[in-house]
Protein backbone atom coordinates (compact mmCIF):
# COMPACT_ATOMS: atom_id res chain seq x y z
CA UNK A 1 0.00 0.00 0.00
CA UNK A 2 2.89 2.65 0.66
CA UNK A 3 5.39 0.80 -1.44
CA UNK A 4 4.83 3.79 -3.77
CA UNK A 5 6.08 6.72 -1.59
CA UNK A 6 9.63 8.30 -2.15
CA UNK A 7 12.57 7.34 -0.62
CA UNK A 8 12.96 10.55 0.81
CA UNK A 9 9.87 10.22 2.61
CA UNK A 10 11.34 6.65 4.62
CA UNK A 11 14.50 8.54 5.37
CA UNK A 12 12.98 11.48 7.43
CA UNK A 13 10.90 8.65 8.98
CA UNK A 14 14.22 6.90 9.73
CA UNK A 15 15.68 9.85 11.32
CA UNK A 16 12.88 10.51 13.40
CA UNK A 17 13.09 7.30 14.66
CA UNK A 18 16.48 7.77 15.79
CA UNK A 19 16.11 10.71 17.13
CA UNK A 20 13.18 9.23 19.31
CA UNK A 21 15.45 6.70 20.54
CA UNK A 22 18.06 8.84 21.59
CA UNK A 23 16.01 10.91 22.95
CA UNK A 24 14.31 8.31 25.03
CA UNK A 25 17.34 7.49 26.91
CA UNK A 26 17.25 11.08 28.59
CA UNK A 27 15.57 11.12 32.07
CA UNK A 28 13.72 14.46 32.57
CA UNK A 29 12.99 14.58 35.53
CA UNK A 30 14.48 12.62 38.92
CA UNK A 31 12.22 10.89 41.62
CA UNK A 32 12.15 11.75 45.18
CA UNK A 33 12.75 8.37 47.06
CA UNK A 34 10.70 7.70 50.17
CA UNK A 35 12.65 9.68 53.29
CA UNK A 36 14.20 6.80 55.26
CA UNK A 37 14.82 9.26 58.25
CA UNK A 38 11.41 9.29 58.56
CA UNK A 39 11.40 6.00 60.06
CA UNK A 40 13.04 5.83 64.02
CA UNK A 41 15.50 2.48 65.14
CA UNK A 42 13.07 1.20 67.01
CA UNK A 43 9.63 1.76 69.63
CA UNK A 44 9.88 3.88 73.06
CA UNK A 45 10.77 1.56 75.26
CA UNK A 46 10.78 -1.34 73.40
CA UNK A 47 13.91 -3.68 72.60
CA UNK A 48 13.43 -6.37 70.23
CA UNK A 49 15.84 -9.17 69.95
CA UNK A 50 15.72 -9.38 66.41
CA UNK A 51 13.07 -8.56 63.15
CA UNK A 52 10.62 -10.80 63.63
CA UNK A 53 7.34 -9.21 64.24
CA UNK A 54 3.86 -10.47 65.34
CA UNK A 55 2.40 -8.99 61.83
CA UNK A 56 3.87 -12.17 59.92
CA UNK A 57 1.82 -14.29 62.21
CA UNK A 58 -1.26 -15.87 60.16
CA UNK A 59 -4.71 -14.67 61.82
CA UNK A 60 -5.60 -17.99 62.91
CA UNK A 61 -2.39 -18.53 64.10
CA UNK A 62 -2.34 -15.38 65.78
CA UNK A 63 -6.56 -15.89 67.33
CA UNK A 64 -7.14 -18.97 68.83
CA UNK A 65 -10.38 -19.25 69.58
CA UNK A 66 -12.56 -21.25 67.51
CA UNK A 67 -16.06 -19.34 67.73
CA UNK A 68 -13.79 -15.92 66.72
CA UNK A 69 -12.16 -17.45 63.97
CA UNK A 70 -15.52 -18.72 62.22
CA UNK A 71 -16.63 -14.78 62.82
CA UNK A 72 -13.66 -13.33 61.08
CA UNK A 73 -13.94 -15.95 58.22
CA UNK A 74 -17.27 -14.98 57.56
CA UNK A 75 -16.50 -11.53 58.21
CA UNK A 76 -13.57 -11.37 55.34
CA UNK A 77 -16.17 -12.58 52.55
CA UNK A 78 -19.41 -11.38 53.05
CA UNK A 79 -18.38 -7.65 54.90
CA UNK A 80 -19.84 -5.22 52.21
CA UNK A 81 -17.23 -2.50 52.47
CA UNK A 82 -14.77 -5.11 51.64
CA UNK A 83 -16.65 -5.63 48.66
CA UNK A 84 -16.77 -3.04 47.83
CA UNK A 85 -12.42 -2.94 47.98
CA UNK A 86 -12.78 -5.93 45.65
CA UNK A 87 -14.68 -3.93 43.19
CA UNK A 88 -12.25 -0.76 43.20
CA UNK A 89 -9.09 -3.16 42.97
CA UNK A 90 -11.27 -4.74 39.41
CA UNK A 91 -11.59 -1.47 38.33
CA UNK A 92 -7.82 -0.13 38.70
CA UNK A 93 -6.87 -3.39 37.43
CA UNK A 94 -8.34 -2.84 34.14
CA UNK A 95 -6.82 0.89 33.95
CA UNK A 96 -3.33 0.03 35.04
CA UNK A 97 -3.60 -3.01 31.49
CA UNK A 98 -5.30 -0.40 29.64
CA UNK A 99 -1.80 2.08 30.17
CA UNK A 100 0.30 -1.14 29.62
CA UNK A 101 -0.45 -0.35 25.89
CA UNK A 102 0.41 2.94 25.97
CA UNK A 103 3.18 2.48 23.14
CA UNK A 104 1.18 0.65 20.49
CA UNK A 105 -0.03 3.35 17.96
CA UNK A 106 -3.40 3.82 17.81
CA UNK A 107 -5.26 2.02 14.55
CA UNK A 108 -9.02 3.47 12.88
CA UNK A 109 -11.19 2.19 10.71
CA UNK A 110 -13.45 4.31 8.39
CA UNK A 111 -15.94 2.98 5.61
CA UNK A 112 -17.76 5.85 4.07
CA UNK A 113 -19.96 7.06 0.92
CA UNK A 114 -20.92 10.47 -0.10
CA UNK A 115 -22.64 12.27 -2.81
CA UNK A 116 -22.43 15.33 -3.47
CA UNK A 117 -25.03 17.59 -5.84
CA UNK A 118 -23.61 21.13 -6.58
CA UNK A 119 -25.46 23.85 -7.96
CA UNK A 120 -25.42 24.28 -11.51
CA UNK A 121 -24.63 27.94 -11.61
CA UNK A 122 -21.46 27.20 -9.25
CA UNK A 123 -18.18 26.38 -10.49
CA UNK A 124 -18.34 23.19 -8.95
CA UNK A 125 -21.40 22.32 -11.03
CA UNK A 126 -19.95 23.84 -14.12
CA UNK A 127 -17.00 21.83 -13.65
CA UNK A 128 -18.45 18.55 -12.66
CA UNK A 129 -20.99 18.86 -16.07
CA UNK A 130 -18.55 19.53 -18.31
CA UNK A 131 -15.87 17.09 -17.25
CA UNK A 132 -17.73 14.40 -15.92
CA UNK A 133 -20.84 14.50 -17.53
CA UNK A 134 -23.37 14.56 -14.64
CA UNK A 135 -24.72 16.62 -11.97
CA UNK A 136 -23.24 14.85 -8.89
CA UNK A 137 -20.24 13.66 -7.89
CA UNK A 138 -19.69 10.54 -5.88
CA UNK A 139 -17.08 9.44 -3.68
CA UNK A 140 -16.00 6.24 -1.93
CA UNK A 141 -13.90 5.46 0.93
CA UNK A 142 -12.49 2.30 3.02
CA UNK A 143 -9.57 3.35 4.98
CA UNK A 144 -7.20 2.39 7.59
CA UNK A 145 -5.35 5.10 9.48
CA UNK A 146 -2.85 5.07 12.05
CA UNK A 147 -1.20 7.46 14.84
CA UNK A 148 1.47 6.85 17.07
CA UNK A 149 3.43 9.02 19.60
CA UNK A 150 6.92 8.78 20.91
CA UNK A 151 7.70 8.46 23.88
CA UNK A 152 10.96 10.77 23.95
CA UNK A 153 10.72 12.03 27.25
CA UNK A 154 9.14 8.93 29.03
CA UNK A 155 5.67 10.52 29.38
CA UNK A 156 3.76 7.37 28.42
CA UNK A 157 6.10 5.43 30.73
CA UNK A 158 5.26 7.76 33.97
CA UNK A 159 1.81 6.98 32.78
CA UNK A 160 2.25 3.28 33.54
CA UNK A 161 4.19 3.79 36.66
CA UNK A 162 1.38 6.15 38.00
CA UNK A 163 -1.60 3.35 37.07
CA UNK A 164 0.52 0.53 38.44
CA UNK A 165 1.38 2.66 41.53
CA UNK A 166 -2.76 3.68 41.64
CA UNK A 167 -3.73 -0.12 41.14
CA UNK A 168 -1.58 -1.06 44.03
CA UNK A 169 -2.76 1.41 46.22
CA UNK A 170 -6.49 -0.01 45.79
CA UNK A 171 -5.23 -3.42 46.88
CA UNK A 172 -3.83 -1.67 50.05
CA UNK A 173 -6.76 0.20 50.86
CA UNK A 174 -8.30 -3.11 50.86
CA UNK A 175 -5.36 -5.19 53.27
CA UNK A 176 -5.54 -2.13 55.64
CA UNK A 177 -9.32 -2.11 55.33
CA UNK A 178 -9.36 -5.69 55.95
CA UNK A 179 -6.64 -5.64 58.86
CA UNK A 180 -9.30 -2.73 60.42
CA UNK A 181 -12.28 -5.66 60.16
CA UNK A 182 -9.90 -8.18 61.84
CA UNK A 183 -9.59 -5.91 64.85
CA UNK A 184 -13.42 -4.79 65.36
CA UNK A 185 -14.63 -7.99 65.16
CA UNK A 186 -12.19 -9.62 67.78
CA UNK A 187 -12.49 -6.28 69.73
CA UNK A 188 -16.45 -7.14 69.52
CA UNK A 189 -16.20 -10.73 70.50
CA UNK A 190 -14.02 -9.72 73.73
CA UNK A 191 -16.33 -7.16 74.22
CA UNK A 192 -19.54 -9.69 74.30
CA UNK A 193 -17.11 -12.32 76.67
CA UNK A 194 -17.03 -9.58 78.90
CA UNK A 195 -20.25 -8.57 79.36
CA UNK A 196 -21.07 -12.66 79.82
CA UNK A 197 -18.52 -12.38 82.57
CA UNK A 198 -20.23 -9.24 84.21
CA UNK A 199 -23.36 -11.00 83.53
CA UNK A 200 -22.21 -13.79 86.08
CA UNK A 201 -21.21 -11.40 88.37
CA UNK A 202 -24.01 -9.57 88.60
CA UNK A 203 -26.32 -12.57 89.15
CA UNK A 204 -24.10 -14.33 91.21
CA UNK A 205 -23.97 -11.13 93.69
CA UNK A 206 -27.83 -10.63 93.06
CA UNK A 207 -28.04 -14.03 94.88
CA UNK A 208 -25.74 -13.13 97.55
CA UNK A 209 -27.62 -10.26 98.00
CA UNK A 210 -30.79 -11.87 98.28
CA UNK A 211 -29.44 -14.50 101.31
CA UNK A 212 -27.87 -11.69 102.99
CA UNK A 213 -31.58 -9.94 102.71
CA UNK A 214 -32.89 -13.24 103.96
CA UNK A 215 -30.98 -13.10 107.09
CA UNK A 216 -31.49 -9.71 107.75
CA UNK A 217 -35.26 -9.27 107.73
CA UNK A 218 -35.06 -12.74 110.28
CA UNK A 219 -32.71 -9.91 112.40
CA UNK A 220 -35.44 -7.65 111.82
CA UNK A 221 -38.13 -9.81 112.91
CA UNK A 222 -36.71 -10.53 115.98
CA UNK A 223 -35.53 -6.81 116.76
CA UNK A 224 -32.21 -7.75 116.11
CA UNK A 225 -31.83 -4.64 113.21
CA UNK A 226 -33.79 -1.87 112.61
CA UNK A 227 -35.59 -1.27 108.97
CA UNK A 228 -32.99 1.36 108.10
CA UNK A 229 -30.79 -2.36 107.42
CA UNK A 230 -33.51 -3.60 105.53
CA UNK A 231 -33.42 -0.79 103.32
CA UNK A 232 -29.82 -0.73 103.15
CA UNK A 233 -29.82 -4.16 101.74
CA UNK A 234 -32.90 -4.00 99.40
CA UNK A 235 -30.78 -1.05 98.08
CA UNK A 236 -27.67 -2.89 97.55
CA UNK A 237 -29.89 -5.68 96.03
CA UNK A 238 -31.27 -3.45 93.45
CA UNK A 239 -27.86 -2.15 92.56
CA UNK A 240 -26.83 -5.82 91.12
CA UNK A 241 -30.20 -6.20 89.91
CA UNK A 242 -30.21 -3.03 87.40
CA UNK A 243 -26.84 -4.61 86.61
CA UNK A 244 -28.73 -7.24 84.82
CA UNK A 245 -31.14 -5.26 82.06
CA UNK A 246 -28.31 -2.68 81.38
CA UNK A 247 -25.81 -5.68 80.46
CA UNK A 248 -28.52 -6.68 78.75
CA UNK A 249 -29.08 -4.24 76.45
CA UNK A 250 -25.60 -3.68 75.62
CA UNK A 251 -24.45 -7.61 74.71
CA UNK A 252 -27.86 -7.13 72.24
CA UNK A 253 -26.19 -4.11 70.51
CA UNK A 254 -22.63 -6.18 70.70
CA UNK A 255 -24.23 -8.62 68.67
CA UNK A 256 -26.13 -6.66 66.18
CA UNK A 257 -22.50 -4.80 65.55
CA UNK A 258 -20.73 -7.99 64.81
CA UNK A 259 -23.83 -9.45 63.49
CA UNK A 260 -23.41 -6.52 60.59
CA UNK A 261 -19.61 -6.96 60.35
CA UNK A 262 -20.20 -10.15 59.44
CA UNK A 263 -22.72 -9.05 56.57
CA UNK A 264 -25.63 -10.36 58.59
CA UNK A 265 -28.89 -9.21 59.76
CA UNK A 266 -28.61 -8.52 63.45
CA UNK A 267 -28.74 -11.76 65.18
CA UNK A 268 -27.92 -13.95 68.36
CA UNK A 269 -24.35 -14.47 68.07
CA UNK A 270 -22.85 -18.24 68.92
CA UNK A 271 -19.97 -18.49 71.29
CA UNK A 272 -18.61 -20.72 73.50
CA UNK A 273 -15.28 -19.17 74.90
CA UNK A 274 -15.37 -18.05 78.24
CA UNK A 275 -13.47 -14.60 78.99
CA UNK A 276 -11.81 -16.05 82.28
CA UNK A 277 -10.12 -19.34 80.12
CA UNK A 278 -8.49 -17.18 77.35
CA UNK A 279 -4.88 -16.55 77.61
CA UNK A 280 -3.72 -12.98 77.37
CA UNK A 281 -0.44 -12.95 75.56
CA UNK A 282 2.13 -10.80 77.35
CA UNK A 283 5.08 -11.11 75.41
CA UNK A 284 4.74 -9.71 71.68
CA UNK A 285 7.61 -9.26 69.42
CA UNK A 286 7.20 -5.96 67.47
CA UNK A 287 10.40 -5.90 65.49
CA UNK A 288 11.93 -3.01 63.65
CA UNK A 289 9.67 -0.01 62.58
CA UNK A 290 11.36 -0.29 59.45
CA UNK A 291 9.52 -3.41 58.90
CA UNK A 292 5.66 -1.32 59.17
CA UNK A 293 6.64 0.07 54.82
CA UNK A 294 6.29 -3.34 53.99
CA UNK A 295 3.53 -4.69 56.53
CA UNK A 296 1.25 -1.73 57.47
CA UNK A 297 -0.89 -0.95 54.53
CA UNK A 298 -1.71 2.63 55.06
CA UNK A 299 2.54 2.89 54.88
CA UNK A 300 2.60 1.07 52.05
CA UNK A 301 -0.11 3.16 50.33
CA UNK A 302 1.49 6.24 51.18
CA UNK A 303 5.08 5.00 49.60
CA UNK A 304 3.07 3.86 46.47
CA UNK A 305 1.42 7.62 46.54
CA UNK A 306 5.22 9.20 46.39
CA UNK A 307 5.30 6.58 43.36
CA UNK A 308 2.70 8.31 41.89
CA UNK A 309 3.84 11.83 43.20
CA UNK A 310 6.96 11.06 41.07
CA UNK A 311 5.47 10.02 37.78
CA UNK A 312 3.44 13.12 37.84
CA UNK A 313 6.11 15.35 37.78
CA UNK A 314 7.61 13.71 34.56
CA UNK A 315 4.34 13.52 33.27
CA UNK A 316 4.16 17.39 33.42
CA UNK A 317 7.75 17.87 32.81
CA UNK A 318 7.11 15.91 29.56
CA UNK A 319 4.60 18.14 28.20
CA UNK A 320 6.95 20.60 28.46
CA UNK A 321 8.93 19.02 25.75
CA UNK A 322 8.40 18.38 21.82
CA UNK A 323 6.11 15.82 20.67
CA UNK A 324 6.80 13.17 17.78
CA UNK A 325 3.87 11.64 16.18
CA UNK A 326 3.93 9.99 12.83
CA UNK A 327 0.38 9.27 11.38
CA UNK A 328 0.00 6.79 8.58
CA UNK A 329 -3.21 6.57 5.99
CA UNK A 330 -4.37 4.11 3.57
CA UNK A 331 -7.15 2.44 1.49
CA UNK A 332 -9.01 2.41 -1.13
CA UNK A 333 -11.02 5.54 -2.95
CA UNK A 334 -12.99 5.95 -6.23
CA UNK A 335 -15.61 8.59 -7.71
CA UNK A 336 -17.85 5.52 -8.47
CA UNK A 337 -19.19 2.74 -6.53
CA UNK A 338 -17.90 -0.01 -9.34
CA UNK A 339 -14.28 0.99 -9.31
CA UNK A 340 -14.10 1.14 -5.35
CA UNK A 341 -12.44 -2.28 -4.81
CA UNK A 342 -10.46 -2.06 -8.00
CA UNK A 343 -7.36 -3.17 -6.71
CA UNK A 344 -4.43 -1.85 -6.85
CA UNK A 345 -5.53 1.40 -9.46
CA UNK A 346 -7.86 2.48 -6.23
CA UNK A 347 -5.39 2.23 -3.76
CA UNK A 348 -4.12 5.06 -1.89
CA UNK A 349 -1.52 5.86 0.88
CA UNK A 350 -0.13 8.89 3.07
CA UNK A 351 2.48 8.75 5.92
CA UNK A 352 3.30 11.73 7.75
CA UNK A 353 5.75 12.36 10.73
CA UNK A 354 5.64 15.67 12.85
CA UNK A 355 7.42 17.30 15.95
CA UNK A 356 5.07 19.85 17.96
CA UNK A 357 6.67 22.06 20.59
CA UNK A 358 4.16 24.06 22.97
CA UNK A 359 5.71 27.99 22.78
CA UNK A 360 2.91 29.68 24.16
CA UNK A 361 -0.14 28.17 26.45
CA UNK A 362 -0.42 31.31 28.94
CA UNK A 363 1.64 29.34 31.40
CA UNK A 364 -0.59 26.27 31.66
CA UNK A 365 1.94 23.83 31.41
CA UNK A 366 4.80 25.37 33.10
CA UNK A 367 1.82 25.81 35.92
CA UNK A 368 0.71 21.97 36.15
CA UNK A 369 4.65 21.31 36.38
CA UNK A 370 5.21 23.64 39.76
CA UNK A 371 1.98 22.33 41.21
CA UNK A 372 2.94 18.39 40.63
CA UNK A 373 6.27 19.45 42.13
CA UNK A 374 4.24 20.65 45.62
CA UNK A 375 1.74 17.95 44.88
CA UNK A 376 4.83 15.21 45.33
CA UNK A 377 6.48 17.46 48.61
CA UNK A 378 2.71 17.21 50.11
CA UNK A 379 2.91 14.00 49.75
CA UNK A 380 6.34 13.46 50.98
CA UNK A 381 4.87 15.17 54.29
CA UNK A 382 1.91 12.41 54.45
CA UNK A 383 4.47 9.93 54.24
CA UNK A 384 6.20 10.90 56.95
CA UNK A 385 3.21 11.77 58.89
CA UNK A 386 1.88 8.29 58.37
CA UNK A 387 5.05 6.84 59.14
CA UNK A 388 5.34 8.92 62.67
CA UNK A 389 1.46 7.76 63.63
CA UNK A 390 2.37 4.49 62.94
CA UNK A 391 4.61 4.25 65.39
CA UNK A 392 2.85 5.96 67.38
CA UNK A 393 0.42 3.77 67.29
CA UNK A 394 2.74 0.91 68.15
CA UNK A 395 4.03 2.56 71.11
CA UNK A 396 0.97 3.26 72.45
CA UNK A 397 -0.01 -0.69 72.19
CA UNK A 398 3.11 -1.62 73.75
CA UNK A 399 2.85 0.37 76.63
CA UNK A 400 -0.87 -0.57 77.23
CA UNK A 401 -0.03 -4.31 77.46
CA UNK A 402 3.10 -3.69 79.60
CA UNK A 403 0.98 -1.20 81.73
CA UNK A 404 -2.86 -3.44 81.36
CA UNK A 405 -0.37 -6.74 83.25
CA UNK A 406 0.69 -4.87 85.95
CA UNK A 407 -3.13 -3.72 87.03
CA UNK A 408 -3.96 -6.78 86.03
CA UNK A 409 -2.42 -8.59 88.63
CA UNK A 410 -3.18 -5.77 91.51
CA UNK A 411 -6.71 -6.19 90.41
CA UNK A 412 -6.66 -9.82 90.52
CA UNK A 413 -5.19 -10.04 94.03
CA UNK A 414 -8.01 -7.00 95.10
CA UNK A 415 -10.67 -9.40 93.90
CA UNK A 416 -8.90 -12.58 95.95
CA UNK A 417 -8.71 -10.15 98.94
CA UNK A 418 -12.42 -8.80 98.24
CA UNK A 419 -14.13 -12.44 98.10
CA UNK A 420 -12.58 -13.20 101.10
CA UNK A 421 -13.75 -10.25 102.80
CA UNK A 422 -17.14 -11.43 101.94
CA UNK A 423 -16.77 -14.97 103.09
CA UNK A 424 -15.43 -13.36 106.20
CA UNK A 425 -17.80 -10.98 106.55
CA UNK A 426 -20.84 -13.05 106.01
CA UNK A 427 -19.36 -15.68 109.15
CA UNK A 428 -19.37 -12.94 111.28
CA UNK A 429 -22.88 -11.33 110.45
CA UNK A 430 -24.16 -14.95 111.25
CA UNK A 431 -22.14 -15.00 114.81
CA UNK A 432 -22.47 -11.74 115.52
CA UNK A 433 -19.61 -9.93 115.17
CA UNK A 434 -20.10 -7.83 112.79
CA UNK A 435 -22.52 -4.62 111.59
CA UNK A 436 -24.70 -5.46 108.18
CA UNK A 437 -23.26 -2.61 106.61
CA UNK A 438 -19.98 -3.93 106.76
CA UNK A 439 -21.06 -7.45 104.82
CA UNK A 440 -22.92 -4.78 102.45
CA UNK A 441 -19.84 -2.52 102.01
CA UNK A 442 -17.76 -6.00 101.44
CA UNK A 443 -20.31 -7.12 99.32
CA UNK A 444 -20.60 -3.58 96.83
CA UNK A 445 -16.59 -4.09 96.86
CA UNK A 446 -16.64 -7.29 95.37
CA UNK A 447 -18.63 -6.77 93.10
CA UNK A 448 -17.08 -3.57 91.88
CA UNK A 449 -13.99 -5.49 91.78
CA UNK A 450 -14.92 -8.25 89.86
CA UNK A 451 -16.50 -6.03 86.94
CA UNK A 452 -13.27 -4.03 87.08
CA UNK A 453 -11.42 -7.21 86.60
CA UNK A 454 -13.14 -8.89 83.40
CA UNK A 455 -13.31 -4.89 82.12
CA UNK A 456 -8.99 -5.36 82.21
CA UNK A 457 -8.34 -8.54 81.03
CA UNK A 458 -10.63 -7.45 78.11
CA UNK A 459 -8.56 -4.33 77.03
CA UNK A 460 -5.57 -6.80 77.28
CA UNK A 461 -7.01 -8.83 74.86
CA UNK A 462 -7.98 -6.05 73.07
CA UNK A 463 -4.63 -3.92 73.17
CA UNK A 464 -3.06 -7.42 71.87
CA UNK A 465 -5.41 -6.95 68.83
CA UNK A 466 -4.89 -3.66 68.39
CA UNK A 467 -0.76 -4.07 68.01
CA UNK A 468 -1.28 -7.11 65.49
CA UNK A 469 -3.33 -4.67 63.39
CA UNK A 470 -1.19 -1.51 63.96
CA UNK A 471 1.99 -3.61 63.01
CA UNK A 472 0.54 -4.57 59.55
CA UNK A 473 -0.72 -8.23 60.94
CA UNK A 474 -4.45 -9.57 59.73
CA UNK A 475 -3.60 -8.05 55.66
CA UNK A 476 -2.40 -11.34 54.44
CA UNK A 477 -3.98 -15.01 54.12
CA UNK A 478 -5.81 -16.68 56.83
Amino acid sequence: MLKNLPMKTFNYLYYLFVLSAVAAGCKISKDIPSPVNAIPASYRDAVPNDSSSIASIPIHEFIRETDLQQLIDTALTKNYDLQLAVKNIEAAELLFKQSRLGNLPVINMQLSASSNRPSDNSLNGLSTSQFLGTKHIEDYNASVGLSWEADIWGKIKNQQRSALATYLQTAEARKALQTRIVANVAQGFYQLLMMDAQMEVAKRNLKLNDSTLRIIKMQFDVGQVTSLAIQQAEAQQLVAAQLIPQLEQAITIQENALSMLTGKVPAAVERHSVLEKINTPIALASGYPASLVSARPDVKSAELALNIANAQVGISKANLYPTLSITANGGLNSLKASNWFNIPASLFGVVAGGITQPIFQRKQLKTQYDLAKIDRERVVIEFRQTVLNATGEVSDELVKIQKLQQQYDISLQRVNTLQQAVKNSNLLFKNGMATYLEVITAQSNSLQSELALAEIKTSQLIAAVSLYRALGGGAGTL
